[in-house]
C-alpha cells in the first residue's frame, strides 16, 4: 500500500486582486495559485489541498491554515518553504509547513477562527487604503455601535445574516467575542485616521454572517435601525433575511487556532 504524507501550510495573502479562495472556473483565485506554485516546486501532480476557510473575494487573511496530502515525504521543510516563496505571487506569502498525521481533520477538528473588520467614516480615504479599510461616507455613532457588537456575543439565531442556508446548515451559532476598538492592528501612513476594527471569534462562520453582521452594525450607527431592532434580528421567530452586506475589502481573517 502506497503511503501517504500530510502537512499544514500556514499562508497568508491579500485577497484584493482574488475571486476568494476557492477554486472557480475562468477567474484568479487563491486556491488556483497555491495549487499551481505547489506543481511548479513538486514537479508533478500528486498532492491534494484543502482549505481550513473559504474567504470571499477581495477578502485578506493574515493566517490561514490548509491541509496538504502528498504521496512523497518533503524532506527538508525550511528549504520547501523558501521555494514555494519564490515562486508564489507577492501577495501570498508561506509562514511554515507543520506535518500531521491521517487522524487530523481539517475541516472537522475543532478550531478557533478570528477576524477582524476595519473600518473608518466621514471624509473619503486614501485610495492606497482601499484593500484594507472599509469608508463609510455618512456619520456613525461608534459608541452604540460598540454596544450594538456586544449584543452579537453569545448564542443567538442567525438564519437572517446567512446568505441562501442549505436546509441542513445549523444557523443558530455562538459568537465568542464581537467588540469595536481603535484600530491598532494594521497601520499605514495612508489609512484614514481614527479607523476602527470590530473583532470577530468564533469556531466558524456561515457564507456572509460577518459582512452582514457589519451591514447592520453600520445601519445601527447611522440611526437607521434601534439595539432593540438588532436585537430582536437575532430571535427564532425573527423572519426577514437580511440584505445589507458590508463590503469584502475590509474583512481579514486574522489568525486560526485548532484545539
Amino acid at each position: 500500500m502506497k503511503s501517504r504524507h500530510y502537512y499544514l501550510l500556514h499562508i497568508q495573502y491579500l485577497g484584493f486582486r482574488f475571486h476568494g479562495w476557492a477554486k472557480q472556473p475562468q477567474v484568479k483565485t487563491v486556491h488556483h495559485m497555491v495549487d499551481r506554485t505547489l506543481h511548479f516546486v513538486f514537479d508533478h501532480d500528486r498532492f491534494k489541498t484543502l482549505g481550513g476557510s473559504r474567504t470571499d473575494a477581495m477578502v485578506s487573511a493574515n493566517h490561514f491554515v490548509l491541509e496538504l496530502f502528498t504521496k512523497e515525504e518533503i524532506g527538508h521543510e525550511g528549504s520547501f518553504v523558501e521555494k514555494f516563496n519564490i515562486n508564489l505571487p507577492s501577495d501570498i506569502k508561506c509562514l511554515a509547513i507543520e506535518k500531521t498525521d491521517s487522524t487530523f481533520n481539517i475541516i472537522q477538528n475543532p478550531k478557533s477562527k478570528e477576524y477582524l473588520y476595519l473600518f473608518s467614516f466621514g471624509e473619503k480615504a486614501h485610495p492606497f487604503s482601499a484593500p484594507f479599510i472599509t469608508t463609510i461616507p455618512d456619520k456613525l455613532d461608534v459608541p452604540l455601535m460598540k454596544e450594538g457588537a456586544k449584543v452579537f456575543e453569545g448564542t443567538h439565531e442567525y438564519r437572517a445574516y446567512c446568505k441562501k442556508p442549505k436546509e441542513n446548515t445549523t444557523t443558530q451559532r455562538t459568537v465568542n467575542k464581537c467588540e469595536l476598538v481603535d484600530n491598532t492592528f494594521y497601520t499605514a501612513s495612508f489609512f484614514p485616521t481614527p479607523s476602527y476594527a470590530v473583532v470577530f471569534q468564533s469556531q466558524g462562520f456561515m457564507r456572509n454572517q460577518i459582512r452582514i453582521m457589519m451591514g447592520e452594525l453600520f445601519r445601527l450607527g447611522k440611526g437607521e435601525i434601534s439595539i432593540d431592532e438588532l436585537k430582536n434580528s437575532l430571535s427564532s421567530d425573527f423572519d426577514q433575511h437580511l440584505t445589507h452586506v458590508a463590503p469584502a475589502s475590509g474583512l481579514l481573517l486574522n489568525k486560526v487556532s485548532f484545539s
